[in-house]
């Protein structure tokens, strides 16, 4: 016990109060300072921008899917239309194209501080994931984002979508319809080792602003919701200590179960003085009482709240919540930056015969006659895939002046 005392304050040295002579290198750094984020240069730091949805972990209805909706189940469909080599070239061209430094450039020219990048686990393991089997070269393709970012004097927010096991259990987290990641012990050690190598590997990076460990914990469907809502926080706590070992300065950030909003589980009580929280919000009024329970939840723990997702609705309530978040110091990032269709800052164009690929991601295809019955034409259908990606990059795409302005941002 004494032990642990003594490194809390250890750590409270090096995190509070930014003296040069204790702790240099850690004043390079965003940090906690109660329920406000500071700058390296003391400003205040109210978190404004945007998220990379779509582009490290695909969801379907950013493609105009809804049938086949995970990133596991589009990777099947693709294959079952065109075969493993031409949806292996497809992702290839997606990720290389969907998110570039044009993207970062324009998002910053935008008046965004902060982006929010998800990632799936996998990007960090041999496992097959977007076409790729090995050599997936997860910090290549984060550094060129973190390299955007520093050139745009933006901070980056690492977000893990998708959990070894799986923390959701539904499509988002592209698991297996249940948050094994709360009861399974090898999941759980390969997501502290995978935070663990992140942590270690930008440990000196001040361009990123923290580590988010887990996106939208535990879907409310669940008769256990209880019991899997108790073993949130002991892991939270697990994975803390595991970057800590590597990392003492960068931020983390910490969500609540039940789509980030049920802040009950969590005690707010957590040791580590760089911690904070982070809520979401899809609906209901844009008002301060629609948030009440994050606010007095912010204000108990003493820690900063941060809107981490938030959107899909009319400009109309895009401003006015902006507004209200303001009002009570709940920085935010919008979701998602890029996708097919509306809400979104950028839209991606439809190629032609993009209707023959999405009905076939809704056809029945349960059995391999079925596939084979619903099975467009492989070479229309690879041309559209191929021209999705073309469509992708940002000098092809259709910016949404509106939605971005009633998002707190501006247009140039």
């Amino acid at each position: 016990m004494l032990r642990k005392v003594i490194n809390g304050l250890l750590l409270m040295g090096l995190f509070c109060g930014c003296n040069p002579q204790n702790s240099p290198l850690g004043c390079d750094f965003v940090r906690v300072e109660r329920t406000h984020l500071v700058e390296p240069n003391g400003d205040t730091l109210f978190i404004r921008g945007t998220n990379l949805g779509n582009w490290l972990n695909p969801e379907g209805y950013m493609f105009g899917f809804q049938r086949t909706n995970a990133a596991s189940g589009i990777d099947r469909m693709l294959r079952e239309a065109v075969g493993p080599d031409r949806a292996d070239t497809f992702w290839e061209a997606f990720r290389a194209n969907y998110i570039t430094r044009k993207d970062i450039d324009f998002i910053a020219s935008c008046g965004a501080n902060t982006i929010r990048l998800p990632f799936h686990y996998k990007l960090f393991t041999e496992e097959d994931y977007m076409g790729r089997k090995t050599n997936h070269e997860p910090f290549a393709v984060i550094d060129s984002v973190v390299t955007w970012c520093r050139a745009n004097d933006l901070y980056l927010i690492l977000d893990m979508h998708d959990a070894p096991g799986g923390q959701t259990g539904d499509n988002i987290d592209d698991s297996c319809g249940y948050p094994w990641l709360l009861e399974s012990e090898q999941s759980q050690v390969l997501f502290c080792d995978i935070w663990q190598k992140i942590a270690a590997y930008y440990r000196d990076e001040p361009t990123i602003l923290g580590y988010e460990l887990l996106n939208e914990p535990i879907a409310p469907y669940f008769e256990e919701r209880d019991q899997l809502n108790a073993a949130l926080e002991p892991l939270y706590l697990r994975a803390i200590e595991a970057i800590r070992q590597v990392d003492p300065h960068h931020i983390i950030l910490i969500g609540a179960p039940q789509w980030n909003s049920n802040f009950k589980p969590l005690s707010g009580a957590i040791e580590d003085p760089q911690v904070m929280y982070t809520c979401h919000r899809y609906g209901g009024e844009p008002t301060r009482e629609a948030i009440r329970e994050y606010i007095e939840f912010r204000d108990r723990s003493d820690r900063p709240m941060y809107m981490g997702e938030i959107g899909h609705n009319r400009h109309e309530w895009h401003a006015a919540f902006c507004k209200v978040m303001e009002e009570a110091n709940i920085g935010y990032t919008f979701w998602p930056y890029k996708k097919i269709a509306g809400s979104c800052m950028v839209g991606v164009r439809r190629p032609e015969n993009w209707r023959q690929v999405v009905e076939f991601s809704e056809a029945p295809r349960g059995t391999f006659a079925e596939i084979r019955a619903a099975r467009p034409n492989q070479e229309q259908t690879f041309e559209a895939l191929m021209q999705f990606a073309e469509n992708s990059l940002f000098e092809h795409c259709r910016i949404d002046t509106l939605y971005t302005r009633s998002i707190g941002l501006t247009i140039e």
